[in-house]
């Protein structure tokens, strides 16, 4: 009996080590962990966004959510951000900040784009919503192939990783949102950019503001539609 015993108490803490190693790889599924702190993964879901535009700041969000929400995120709708619309969008955000254990913004102005380059800055945007979380994470998912750099906290790269995680969606989303909102209210000062509609990004009618007026000071120089000629 005593043998019996033994070997179903180490089948089961294998089986629980192998339920956290996969909760590690696969974020965005709910696995029935242990209710011990000491198996708990404080997991951050890290994306940016604005990384195309020729307006304004690139701006990241860090996401920390319970495992108790993700299935319940996913059921309303949380995905890559793109494929939502505005108003989906809205109201997503207004959720996910309200169910996160934290959700922090980070954001590299239009100076440090043009000092740095556009992938610099992207990551120097996640560094700082990431060291802005009141909770520590574990682990940071992050959106994309890159490494953010002199990151102390473990972090994973995570191709297409707003399409496979739901940490990873719903800050895409925070981001997305809070960026709008803030190029929106710059476009009542740049009216003849047409921002409340391309949002800062390269459309037809920003190109052809910037060949008439030329380029406001939150515009990134270093690139090339908004070079002066």
């Amino acid at each position: 009996m005593k043998e019996e015993g033994k070997r179903n108490k180490q089948e089961a803490k294998k089986k629980n080590n192998e339920e956290v190693e996969i909760f590690t790889l696969f974020p965005s599924f709910r696995l029935p962990l242990s209710p011990s702190p000491s198996n708990s993964l404080v997991i951050a879901g890290v994306d940016e966004v604005g990384r195309g535009a020729l307006f304004g700041p690139v701006v990241a969000a860090a996401c920390i959510l319970p495992d108790e929400v993700l299935d319940e995120l996913a059921r309303c709708g949380v995905r890559d951000s793109k494929q939502l619309s505005a108003a989906a969008r809205s109201r997503l955000a207004v959720k996910i900040r309200a169910v996160a254990v934290d959700c922090q913004i980070g954001a590299a102005s239009v100076r440090e784009i043009d000092r740095l380059n556009i992938l610099q800055a992207s990551l120097l945007a996640m560094k700082r919503a990431i060291l802005k979380l009141s909770v520590t994470p574990d682990l940071c998912l992050v959106d994309g192939n890159q490494r953010i750099p002199n990151l102390s906290i473990e972090q994973e790269t995570m191709v297409k990783g707003d399409a496979r995680s739901i940490q990873i969606a719903a800050a895409s989303i925070v981001a997305k949102v809070w960026r709008d909102e803030l190029i929106t209210r710059l476009a009542v000062k740049y009216p003849e950019y047409d921002l409340t509609n391309n949002k800062g990004y390269g459309t037809a009618k920003h190109k052809l503001a910037l060949e008439r007026c030329g380029a406001s000071v939150f515009h990134r120089v270093s690139f090339s539609p908004c070079r002066k000629s």
